[in-house]
């Protein structure tokens, strides 16, 4: 990969919903946002896949991905993270195989681990884990912060997640064929698909161009792991589990074996952020973002965005703030200079390669507008 002037910044779109909005509304925001961030050059747009969420519209990402570049002229379209079990490999080779024809050279195809657990006993692939030690307390690597780990669920995870599970056609343990259906995937495009039998097949229209091949990963676990293996990129998740985010890192380099595609480690981190034009005015257009995190945590799924003033009448107790409490902490907010100074922290501290950013408000415009400042202040 180039090594560009400045370290590059794209964007993770979840497609929210805000309070009083509409789904259409929120994707089609989607779309506006895609070429405004084009327009300020964000390297990548990428897609969130969430289900059963009133708060996110980004259900389907592989659909949405064609929209966006069709709405787009060069910025690369992704997945972050396409949930593997969730499809056939199949199925996701040859839809994102069909957008890699139509738009040669700017689809990314990112990978996600998350599924049921094999037991009531053990925590669901890709969401953290309970807190090994009561005493984990926060800590500061060379200015940034490292807040202990918190699980996301508690001890039981949600009847919501368990349905997600039942619709989508999961089943316990299924998580375990992640590195097969990221290799038959793969072989697909580069035509090196075989069956058990040996029977050679080809999966039109994905043999020819192909994405750029990720992984993604919130814990030193699997997914870090297998990328390494797989001489493949990896996306390191500071906004949804800042607690690991370096151990994580560290275990994709530790783990990374050369590749026809990538010689060395590469390496994407997230980060939430909201930019305005004073920290003042951030701060009030970021209230929302505590009472929206805690209906994830809670398994209640993503509420919609409320508005600053409605979040500001709602507020949040005692019990709720200590849930969300590492999300707030990890969130940079404030004026242009402020989160600039916060991203650079960031990228020293984990040796990034490019960084991506996620941005929730509730008005749209905000969102448009903290990309913007951001372009500006970081020299796209």
């Amino acid at each position: 990969m180039p090594k560009p002037s400045v370290t590059p910044l794209s964007v993770l779109d979840l497609s929210p919903v805000s309070a009083g909005q509409t789904p259409g509304e929120a994707l089609r925001s989607t779309l506006g946002l895609a070429a405004a961030a084009e327009a300020s050059g964000y390297s990548r747009y990428w897609l969130a896949e969430h289900h059963l969420n009133t708060g996110v519209a980004g259900s389907a990402p592989h659909v949405l991905a064609g929209l966006v570049a069709s709405a787009t002229k060069t910025i690369r379209v992704g997945t972050a993270a396409t949930l593997l079990g969730n499809y056939r490999p199949l199925q996701i080779a040859e839809s994102i195989g069909t957008l890699a024809a139509v738009f040669p050279d700017r689809l990314d195809l990112g990978f996600g681990r998350s599924g049921p657990p094999k037991s009531s006993s053990d925590p669901a692939p890709g969401v953290v884990p309970p807190v090994a030690s009561a005493e984990a307390t926060d800590r500061v690597v060379d200015g940034l912060l490292i807040p202990a780990a918190r699980p996301i669920f508690g001890a039981v995870l949600p009847r919501k997640f368990r349905l997600q599970s039942e619709l989508l056609g999961r089943f316990p343990g299924d998580t375990d064929n992640f590195e097969n259906d990221i290799q038959d995937i793969i072989g697909f495009f580069s035509g090196e698909y075989r069956t058990q039998h040996g029977e050679e097949v080809t999966a039109t229209p994905a043999l020819g161009e192909s994405p750029q091949f990720w992984i993604h990963g919130s814990t030193a676990g699997p997914s870090a792991r297998l990328a390494g293996k797989l001489g493949l990129p990896f996306g390191a998740n500071y906004h949804v589990a800042p607690a690991g985010v370096l151990d994580s890192i560290a275990e994709y380099r530790a783990h990374f074996e050369p590749s026809v595609t990538l010689q060395e480690p590469h390496v994407i981190v997230s980060a939430d952020v909201l930019v305005a034009a004073d920290e003042r005015q951030a701060q009030r257009l970021a209230r929302g973002f505590g009472q929206w995190v805690r209906g994830i945590r809670s398994g209640q799924g993503a509420i919609p965005y409320p508005s600053p003033e409605d979040a500001l009448e709602r507020g949040l107790d005692a019990e709720a703030v200590a849930l969300v409490k590492d999300r707030l902490d990890t969130r940079f907010v404030g004026d242009p200079h402020q989160v600039r100074e916060h991203l650079l922290t960031l990228q020293r501290v984990t040796g990034a390669q490019e960084l991506l950013i996620t941005t929730i408000a509730h008005d749209p415009a905000d969102r448009v507008n903290s990309y913007q400042l951001l372009a500006e202040a970081w020299g796209l």
